[in-house]
């Protein structure tokens, strides 16, 4: 779930993979294979991601099902 929410959120914002992984500090190639789900960001990583992105890692680890059960509210943006 994770690589494809993180596609979704990187179009939504209008980033291209190139942008992503200047932004984050890794190679294209790192990052491409987050997207593809090959390999997975560092917790520190993924904070930063989310940060780039403007969302929750919540969102992007797809636990919003969990959120809604202890009554957060949130959104994706």
């Amino acid at each position: 779930m994770f690589n494809k929410r993180l596609r979704e959120m990187r179009m939504k914002r209008g980033f291209t993979q190139q942008n992503m992984a200047d932004s984050i500090n890794v190679a294209l190639r790192s990052y491409q294979c987050y997207e593809t789900g090959t390999r997975n960001p560092s917790f520190d990583l993924l904070i930063q991601i989310a940060d780039t992105l403007n969302t929750s890692t919540d969102y992007l680890l797809g636990r919003d099902d969990y959120l809604k059960s202890l009554g957060v509210s949130f959104d994706e943006c």
